[in-house]
């Protein structure tokens, strides 16, 4: 009797795509290669969310120290010791890798890894150049491309040739700047920049249109308040001319002015890891900025290859990613599943924080949905005002006819712990009625949702605390 041939994968990258994907795959019954370059983790447990997120935490806690809004409570934060936060950063990432990722690998005997920088030869082989310089071919059955993405530099004359910071020069240096410049208006540059600045640095923003110019406007008015009230100067609509670096110090030449600082993070997006695969050698359709196109069912234009993360027009967040990767798996071997993008909630880790799901009111418009929507400002939350901390808003979006939602727009502290219900709401295609009558503890931030969800029908300022 002839032994089964198991059905083989190759998985180009090592991230939470990759990984989920691989995991499946081998409760599948397949027999899983996987191919990586660099690091193991990818770009999240090594220099993406979990740095980030420690990064966030420290600076929050030294800010708070100085600048929390209780009297006769001692306001005083002492001097920040990069290194040893540095220290500790490093080993929770490693102990995260050690444990999530290697500890896995070491726990599967049906996934195999292999160091080296993959390419396509054609649609069915694969050549992975080795460390040690030798080359290996593989024809596996299916390929999953889970490559990520890293940091886009744009084209501004003399950037090139300075020591300019990415993220991941920032998150891992022991320095503290005297002034921090920060290209770029979205989630990354926005974070770290409010992490240096209650480090201790004095920062400047250059966004070259808004922030988070991809949400509802009112966000990024509300949280440009926010960043600079601690200090932040905030340069909207703005783009370098010229950037130079003499040895010591950053120069950038902008319209009208020039601004020195001695350090310079450039965090204006990420681009996806293809460029190195060849991919026009298997003839996998990408878009113009090398993103690989993908379906429901995670398949290229090829049959048989498949990619998830943030090498592919998914949005670039890692729990896409796993979901995309289960699902990817289920279908490289033998079923039929589909990733639901309809619902994404997203967080912005700054303080306050930006959480979001669904449409904003001009994407309904887009979209030929007419909507109605409600804000109420955190002074109208019981949750803030005992905080002492009224930064912010919660809108709610709904659809004018029927009365549903369909989106959600927060600026809090803590905003991403509510966003899920939110989720849940529009997911379960709940009516901004049914949200107003249902029961919230009180003296949470998520009473906001209902208390927002109440203002489709009546005046929540002249509602006792417990209203129902």
């Amino acid at each position: 009797m002839m032994e089964k041939t198991l059905l083989h994968i190759a998985i180009i990258g090592s991230g939470g795509g990759a990984f989920a994907a691989a995991i499946r795959a081998a409760e599948e019954g397949a027999r899983v290669t996987m191919i990586e370059a660099g690091t193991i983790g990818g770009t999240c447990v090594n220099v993406g969310c979990v740095p980030s997120k420690i990064t966030l935490r420290a600076a929050e806690l030294h800010h708070r120290g100085a600048h929390h809004p209780f009297d006769g409570i001692p306001r005083d934060a002492g001097p920040v010791d990069r290194s040893a936060l540095l220290a500790q950063l490093r080993g929770r990432v490693e102990e995260l890798r050690q444990s999530k990722y290697e500890g896995i690998l070491a726990d599967q005997p049906a996934i195999t890894f292999l160091a080296g920088w993959a390419r396509f030869e054609d649609a069915r082989t694969l050549a992975v150049d080795e460390p040690s310089g030798a080359v290996q071919r593989l024809e596996p059955d299916r390929i999953l491309v889970a490559t990520g993405a890293s940091p886009a530099v744009p084209a501004i004359d003399g950037l090139a040739g300075t020591p300019y910071w990415t993220s991941t020069e920032a998150l891992f240096t022991d320095e503290v700047p005297e002034h921090l410049v920060v290209l770029g208006g979205s989630f990354v540059a926005l974070e770290i920049a409010q992490a240096y600045r209650r480090l201790g640095s004095d920062v400047t923003i250059l966004a070259r249109s808004t922030l988070l110019s991809r949400d509802d406007p009112d966000v990024g008015t509300a949280l440009r308040a926010a960043l600079e009230d601690e200090g932040i100067r905030v340069l909207t609509h703005t783009t370098p001319q010229r950037v130079d670096h003499d040895g010591t110090g950053f120069r950038l030449t902008l319209d009208g002015e020039t601004l020195t600082a001695e350090r310079l993070l450039v965090a204006t997006g990420r681009r996806p890891n293809t460029q190195a695969l060849n991919i026009d050698a298997a003839g996998i359709d990408t878009t113009g900025d090398g993103a690989i196109k993908v379906d429901r069912h995670l398949r290229t234009s090829v049959p048989g290859i498949f990619a998830v993360g943030d090498c592919t027009t998914m949005p670039q967040l890692v729990y896409v990613a796993a979901a995309a990767g289960t699902r990817a798996a289920i279908n490289m071997t033998g079923g039929d599943a589909e990733l639901d993008l309809s619902v994404v909630p997203a967080v912005v880790f700054t303080d306050p924080q930006v959480a979001t799901v669904g449409l904003t009111e001009s994407q309904a418009e887009g979209q030929g949905i007419s909507s109605d929507a409600r804000r109420i400002d955190l002074d109208n939350v019981p949750r803030a005002l005992a905080n002492f901390d009224t930064r912010g808003f919660i809108k709610l979006v709904a659809e004018a006819r029927t009365g549903r939602l369909i989106g959600a727009q927060i600026v809090a502290h803590n905003g991403g712990e509510i966003i899920q219900t939110a989720a849940l709401a529009i997911r379960n295609r709940m009516t901004v009625a049914d949200l107003a009558s249902e029961l919230f503890p009180y003296l949470t931030l998520a009473e906001g949702l209902k208390l927002c969800a109440q203002t489709f029908s009546r005046d929540v300022a002249r509602l006792s605390c417990c209203a129902g």
